[in-house]
């Protein structure tokens, strides 16, 4: 069913449901303080930047957006050393990935709420001389607010399932127009690019690039610090780790019943259990307990040789994780939540496992699925044969870890693809 919405009607329902907006801050920052903190930059009111200088504004929602936007972001600070770049998020998790990656050599904020005063103050104050926006954070006054001061924007690393073009679809007054002001659209896939196109994209802004995410970065000192903790978890024994990142709620109680058969099995193995949201860091470690196993936690480096399962309960150290690691389970697939980012595995070496719902990563499941470095378990019961069968056959292990590197190997390049758009499209600086 369509709804009859334009970016009037859209503008007034948002400035109507700011209360309530609000009032979802204040919930989350009972579990995460962070989100009562720095209320003001969500409407606009950053500090100003200096009218001469050029900058160029990559907008990522949260922290795996901006993961996935650190390879851009420091190319961009490589090839235009001049402009001042500006970093936003809407969530505490990607600020602080941005801070502790970058520190003071790049600005950051919290990107405005999409109501027009608010998006015209922030534009004000900070000046850009162009807005990329990760993936598909799609905000229609932030959009045109930028056509009008003639800022282009670029829809980098897009994605688009088909439950969200759906959506779209129904408010389509407001999409069609919205899609027609982006200056391009970088797509990960020829079928995100033809649901964009269907939704009112001009076909001229479309450029299917890949996924920036196959981009990524493994550094000698990430390896180090692989090592390192391989041997904090392993000590000088042979026993086998399952790491398990990004769970959701719903998702923790199957994998500790699985863990529990894989234990039968295998009784030295560890589990790492890294839930996707720091608010839930506490809930997960009492459940591990509760299901009596010894638990330890990461973040206060305790005595891991001992402990059944040890808590990921730190913020961007997970790429290190799955260097570290055996075998490699993504959530947020167990449920509803559509699968998060199988590539980082796959980058180390290692066996890919999920759940089925992998609408987010579509393609990407799919090549992996298809090279034999990903399986798919749905349930307790067929995740614990899956990493007990590959516990016990070392050759079929790394098989598949090497089938998975494969992918991740051969679809890196949509980073090169962007950054031409991104000169393209940037303007001259003024002389």
């Amino acid at each position: 069913m369509r709804i009859r919405l334009n970016r009037f009607s859209y503008s007034v329902l948002l400035y109507l449901l700011t209360p309530f907006i609000l009032l979802r801050l204040i919930v989350r920052s009972i579990k995460a303080p962070a989100y009562a903190a720095r209320w003001a930059e969500r409407f606009g009111l950053v500090s100003r930047m200096q009218n001469k200088s050029q900058t160029i504004w990559v907008h990522a929602v949260s922290v795996g957006e901006t993961i996935a936007a650190i390879p851009l972001i420091k190319q961009l600070q490589l090839r235009y050393p001049h402009h001042r770049l500006l970093v936003t998020n809407m969530t505490p998790t990607g600020s602080d990935r941005v801070v502790a990656t970058f520190g003071d050599s790049v600005s950051h904020c919290y990107a405005p709420y999409d109501m027009p005063d608010a998006v015209a103050r922030f534009l004000k104050r900070t000046n850009p001389k162009m807005l990329v926006i990760m993936e598909t954070e799609l905000w229609p006054n932030t959009i045109a607010a930028c056509e009008k001061r003639q800022i282009p924007v670029i829809l980098a690393n897009a994605r688009l399932s088909e439950k969200s073009a759906l959506g779209y679809r129904r408010v389509l007054g407001l999409t069609s127009p919205m899609l027609g002001r982006l200056t391009k659209v970088a797509a990960q896939h020829s079928d995100d690019g033809a649901r964009f196109i269907a939704l009112g994209l001009p076909q001229a802004n479309l450029t299917i690039t890949g996924n920036i995410k196959f981009d990524l970065d493994i550094t000698a000192q990430m390896m180090a610090d692989a090592e390192a903790l391989l041997k904090a978890w392993r000590g000088d024994s042979q026993r086998k780790i399952l790491l398990v990142a990004s769970t959701h709620r719903g998702e923790d109680e199957i994998i500790l019943r699985a863990f529990g058969e894989i234990k039968h099995r295998h009784p030295s193995a560890l589990l790492v259990l890294v839930p996707r949201h720091p608010e839930r860091f506490n809930d997960v470690a009492d459940q591990a307990q509760a299901a009596g196993f010894v638990v330890a936690r990461h973040s206060v480096r305790e005595d891991c040789l001992s402990a059944d399962v040890v808590i990921g309960d730190t913020m961007g150290e997970l790429m290190t994780f799955y260097g570290a690691c055996d075998v490699a389970f993504v959530g947020g697939s167990l449920v509803t939540n559509g699968g998060h980012n199988m590539i980082e595995p796959a980058a180390w070496g290692k066996p890919v496992l999920s759940g089925p719902y992998l609408f987010n990563f579509a393609e990407v499941s799919s090549l992996l699925l298809s090279s034999g470095g990903m399986l798919i378990s749905r349930d307790a019961q067929e995740l614990a044969t899956t990493v007990v069968e590959l516990f016990d056959h070392e050759a079929r292990l790394q098989e598949m870890g090497d089938q998975a590197l494969s992918v991740a190997e051969a679809n890196r390049g949509a980073l090169d693809k962007l950054l031409h758009i991104v000169e393209q499209a940037l303007p001259a600086p003024k002389r």
